[in-house]
């Protein structure tokens, strides 16, 4: 484990390799799992905000069970999540022509119709974060889907990129910049 500032974070991060291979795994991570993204509580306004500019990029089962279940729900094991259409792809999948599931969230961003790109936990995904029992500590764990993620680990070791940086983006958005610096050193230095 590492530890910098409140955050402990486990050795892989800083060791494994990994890089996104969609059009091997179709975007798997928007399909499975126990329930649907984790969100923070601030990110239930986030989607209220967005919501009538993503609305044009789902289909019509996704809108119907918005329609029945809303925007977001709430999960006894996992707390606010996305719905899940039959508990597999989230509401907010859309599928491009090459069947690989996309966020629509994100499709909306990158489109220039809002500025806020998509639940924390999917960007950070392979990296999951989790609060301590005393609500300040943190600890980030890397935690791939075997089956799932097998190709972006693959790749990952082909490109010789390092789950971290790959991910450069969320963590820096999760934990701001100085706290990357820090990671982005001590992943530097323990490869000497």
């Amino acid at each position: 484990m590492i530890a910098i500032d409140h955050v402990l974070l486990s050795d892989q991060i800083l060791k494994e390799q990994f890089v996104c291979d969609l059009s091997k795994c179709k975007g798997a991570c928007c399909v499975d799992g126990d329930a649907g993204a984790p969100l923070e509580k601030s990110e239930l306004k986030e989607i209220d905000k967005v919501f009538e500019h993503v609305l044009p990029y789902l289909d019509t089962t996704s809108k119907s069970e918005i329609d029945r279940q809303g925007r977001y729900v709430y999960d006894k094991e996992y707390g606010w999540v996305t719905p899940t259409i039959n508990s597999k792809v989230c509401v907010y999948g859309i599928i491009d022509k090459e069947g690989i599931v996309k966020c629509g969230i994100e499709q909306a961003y990158l489109d220039g119709k809002i500025k806020w790109k998509k639940p924390l936990s999917c960007h950070l995904f392979p990296i999951i974060v989790k609060k301590s029992n005393d609500g300040i500590s943190e600890f980030a764990n890397y935690e791939p889907r075997e089956d799932n993620c097998k190709a972006a680990c693959v790749l990952g070791k082909k490109l010789k990129v390092p789950v971290y940086e790959f991910l450069k983006e969320p963590l820096v958005r999760k934990f701001g910049h100085k706290f990357y610096d820090s990671l982005d050193a001590t992943a530097k230095h323990l490869k000497k």
